[in-house]
């Protein structure tokens, strides 16, 4: 038996990797939208007597970071097509899309990449507020009360997350909380996109944010079928953009760097030692292997 092979030379268990490993964007993304509903929930306004659960008043932050036509497209205020994205009205608005994007998100980041999966969702989140402002101006679509109204949530990208799921795994099973039956991925996603077309159509109160939900969606799904879209945003996530390299002269090789006295023929000979050793052990070696290696190393 070679010393690798020994039991107790052997490495003890494995800890479990991290549900977040190798998903750092979703992961961010979770803290991030979390730290700043908090920020604004401490500094918000009181809520004037009698409307208590009517409506959103923002904070500083919320009123420099939600979306509406007016203020966004009109007025030129272009950052507040991605702020809007991290802004929540309360927590349960919060909580519904932070588990969302927590079950989903995952597996779409590890097909996208970090880089790309973070355009595609943000896009997304830009496309709820495009279709939101194409519709202000259909007249019939929206109530008219809701035509100035402001953008908040992660809806938009965590719908565009869910669209992406379903297109990718179809088949896949999931089981619901309540009711607790198991489903079909693209028989969940239809029944959510179904539901925000029924709203938007009916003019309910949440109209505009329906709205929001389906435009996530539709450019999920353009990104996920379209090849050419698909590829600009690989090649948008792989472009390292401008930068300045420096290339140092490299350095005189010092006189007392030990050199290796190997030959051409004995140099193809290490990877089979390497190879021998990590099978059979180190004590496999013979004498002349061994000088080999010692040779190879500079020794």
């Amino acid at each position: 038996m070679g010393y690798a092979d020994r039991d107790y030379h052997r490495a003890g268990p494995q800890k479990p990797p991290s549900r977040f490993a190798g998903i750092p964007v979703v992961k961010w993304l979770l803290v991030s939208n979390i730290i700043i509903f908090l920020i604004d929930v401490i500094y918000r306004p009181e809520m004037p007597k009698g409307q208590v659960g009517e409506g959103y008043i923002p904070s500083g932050i919320g009123k420099a970071g939600v979306f509406s036509v007016e203020t966004a497209l009109m007025g030129g205020q272009v950052w507040r097509l991605i702020s809007f994205q991290f802004l929540h009205s309360n927590f349960m608005h919060l909580a519904m899309n932070m588990w969302a994007l927590f079950v989903f998100g995952p597996f779409l980041e590890r097909w996208w990449r970090s880089k790309a999966f973070l355009y595609y969702y943000l896009l997304c989140g830009i496309g709820g507020a495009a279709l939101y402002s194409l519709l202000v101006f259909v007249p019939g679509i929206l109530p008219d009360a809701l035509v100035g109204q402001r953008l908040l949530g992660a809806s938009a990208g965590v719908f565009g997350v869910l669209v992406g799921v379903a297109v990718l795994a179809p088949q896949a099973q999931i089981r619901l909380l309540f009711p607790p039956i198991a489903m079909k991925m693209r028989t969940f996603a239809l029944i959510f996109l179904g539901l925000e077309v029924f709203l938007l159509l009916s003019n309910s109160s949440n109209a505009g944010g329906s709205a929001g939900h389906l435009g996530g969606a539709l450019v999920g799904y353009l990104f996920m079928k379209v090849g050419p879209l698909r590829t600009m945003l690989l090649k948008l996530a792989s472009s390292k953009g401008v930068s300045v390299k420096i290339v140092k002269k490299p350095k005189a090789e010092s006189k007392f760097r030990p050199k290796s006295e190997l030959s051409g023929a004995e140099s193809s000979q290490v990877d089979r030692i390497l190879d021998k050793i990590n099978n059979e052990g180190l004590q496999s070696l013979t004498d002349g292997e061994r000088d080999l290696l010692r040779r190879a190393a500079g020794k």
